[in-house]
């Protein structure tokens, strides 16, 4: 484990563990794809979340720089299965029926209900394909150049690099609050933190708990900046929070340029795009035309013959292809450059296109939801920026970790979380004022996690199901939180056959039940979400429920809300393991998705060993709203 001061140790010991952090989780993503290369069973690998299987080429385009846009789908478009494979996700794609093919690799450039869309370098070989995701080595290369720069960085970089480790004092000017004219309706924190922000000479932080409005804050951080004739870099960890923040800045009117794999492409946003913005300059009609070549050439490839020399002709064409793609590449980048200067800011995930941006510089980098971000994986904006200002939640989700060696060495903790608690309240402003929650969902929340801080906003404090348009009032939509406890029911948690994920099938009939039950009060389906730790309890639910209503993982429910969430704890045995539940971070995203209703499904006597989760049955019971499954007699 690191020493968090970083103080008495040197710059390159610092790195060092850094980057074995990194080859240890390399390894993990290589033994994982190999160990599912090996799967026989369809059912089996698609199970892991991390392959799809008979998935067909549907269609297929040229994208900017001249890489291959492939459409891939089920045949007659049947539903994907539950997946890890998202906007921004490295893939393989290899031929299923040979073994031997070692596949290309590619980026997963959009999702849309039955396919899933690749952007490659390489044409796939194949009828029947496989979709792996793939150890991510690009961005582990970028990563680990990144940190080789940082070690031996000075000026700006390298006094920004010793503040942000700790070895010299972090630098604020306070600024006169007169001087700022807000353009958002921006809460009295909210004001204060966008102030402190700017006040940093080298980082600060904005800690956003949820519903708290950080994005809108953050959106107008950003304007003001570029009002004070900022450049500014504007990054996060994932593709869709990528958007989000694009999202505010362009209601702002702010001339914002989004670069990399859009995760959504609402219309509003489409010509804030470097794909659009690159295809309406007048300069792109040669291109245009080079592109209708290949797309020629391919097709003529993949008609191909039964003469002799068909495969030797087939060869030629893609090269051919190839060749034309250089040539696309090379006009393109004159292009790019362009728009890419005349920018305000650049939206970009913390995996910079390092040939991209070339040596840009940038007076603010701001890195949205930076919890989600390891350490190695935020050198790349650091050593852009003069000065930085993380925002985020350290109390959500962590970063994804696979290796649990390097997890419990340090590489599931955030730099935002390093400097919160090394620096205390000295480099944060946390955001008070929520607009999600009923203040009976967020009360526990508050105290366990906020230090008891967070005010509900009179618009939500006791706003409950019962007054939505066409509800019922019945107990189940009139009262805010509830816990059913399973204890002494023999709900028995079940490992998946052959998996390792683990489902109640006795929970999920519950949450069957009180999901029928809010439906016939009135609730629209898209006004509940299920919510389940585990994959497998997922895939169940899915199955029983009605497709329009939403079912996900925690993670996947990060940065979403519903009217009404219903929580099922899986966990349920006579040991007492909660396993993953006990990092309770991601229970406090599971507790604060709901507006109006929270419906916890849990075996107390399972989850009760556990101080956090004892403190949370502890507060149904005090707010009166605990009661068992026997209740409902019949399950």
């Amino acid at each position: 484990m690191l020493n968090r001061d970083y103080q008495h140790g040197s710059i390159d010991d610092y790195f060092d563990e850094l980057s074995r952090w990194l080859e240890m989780e390399a390894q993990a993503e290589r033994q994982r794809l190999a160990r599912r290369r090996q799967m026989r069973s369809q059912a089996d690998v698609e199970r892991t979340g991390e392959t799809l299987v008979r998935m067909k080429l549907q269609d297929h385009q040229t994208g900017l720089a001249g890489r291959f846009l492939l459409d891939f789908a089920k045949p007659d478009n049947e539903a994907l299965p539950l997946n890890r494979l998202k906007v921004g996700s490295p893939v393989v794609i290899s031929d299923q029926d040979d073994d031997s093919d070692s596949g290309v690799p590619g980026v997963v450039s959009r999702r849309r209900g039955v396919n899933i869309q690749v952007a490659t370098e390489a044409w796939p070989q194949g009828t029947i394909f496989r979709l792996d995701l793939s150890p991510d080595e690009t961005t582990r290369r970028r990563q680990q150049g990144a940190m080789a720069r940082a070690r031996i960085a000075t000026g700006r970089s390298g006094r920004l690099r010793d503040a942000l480790l700790g070895r010299r004092p972090l630098r604020f000017e306070p600024i006169d609050p007169t001087a700022i004219r807000f353009v958002s309706s921006l809460n009295p924190p909210q004001q204060d933190a966008v102030r402190f922000a700017l006040s940093a000479r080298d980082a600060a932080v904005i800690h956003g708990p949820p519903g708290t409005g950080k994005t809108t804050t953050v959106a107008e951080l950003i304007l003001q900046a570029i009002e004070r004739g900022d450049r500014v870099l504007a990054c996060a960890p994932s593709n869709t929070a990528v958007d989000n923040l694009l999202e505010r800045l362009v209601n702002l009117d702010c001339n914002a340029l989004r670069v990399g794999h859009p995760a959504r492409v609402f219309e509003a946003l489409r010509h804030h795009t470097l794909d659009e913005l690159v295809e309406q300059d007048p300069s792109t009609d040669v291109i245009r035309e080079m592109k209708r070549e290949v797309q020629d050439l391919i097709r003529a490839a993949e008609r191909g013959s039964r003469s002799r020399d068909s495969r030797r002709r087939r060869r030629e064409l893609f090269a051919e292809a190839g060749q034309l793609r250089g040539q696309i590449r090379s006009l393109e980048r004159s292009v790019i450059q362009s728009v890419v200067d005349s920018a305000d800011v650049i939206c970009t995930t913390t995996t910079i296109d390092d040939e991209l941006l070339s040596d840009r510089h940038f007076d603010l980098v701001v890195i949205d939801e930076a919890c989600q971000a390891t350490l190695p994986g935020v050198w790349q904006a650091i050593l852009r920026a003069d000065r930085i200002v993380l925002a985020g939640d350290h109390c959500q989700l962590p970063p994804t970790v696979l290796s649990e060696e390097a997890a419990a060495a340090g590489l599931r903790e955030s730099l935002m979380q390093h400097l919160v608690e090394r620096e205390g309240h000295d480099v944060f402003r946390r955001l008070t004022v929520q607009y999600r929650m009923h203040r009976a969902i967020m009360n526990f929340s508050s105290k366990v996690f906020y230090e008891s801080e967070l005010i509900a906003d009179e618009s939500v404090a006791e706003h409950l199901l019962s007054d939505l348009a066409g509800a019922a009032v019945t107990a189940l939509t009139d009262n805010p939180i509830e816990f059913i406890d399973t204890a002494g029911a023999e709900f028995e948690e079940e490992i998946e056959p052959d998996g390792e994920s683990k489902f109640n099938a006795k929970e999920a009939e519950v949450i069957v039940r009180l999901v029928t039950d809010l439906l016939d009060a009135g609730i629209e389906p898209q006004q509940i979400g299920v919510i389940a730790p585990y994959a497998a309890q997922v895939r169940l639910l899915r199955s029983l429920l009605d497709p329009a209503l939403q079912v996900d993982t925690v993670d996947g429910f990060q940065g979403r809300e519903k009217e009404a969430i219903l929580l099922t704890m899986v966990r349920s045995n006579q040991r007492g393991e909660i396993g993953f539940l006990g990092d309770t971070r991601r229970t406090n995203v599971a507790l604060t998705r709901a507006r109006r209703k929270l419906l916890v499904v849990g075996d107390s006597a399972t989850l009760g060993q556990h101080p956090f989760y004892a403190a949370m049955l502890e507060y149904f019971e005090s707010e009166g709203n605990y009661r068992s499954v026997w209740d409902f007699g019949d399950l």
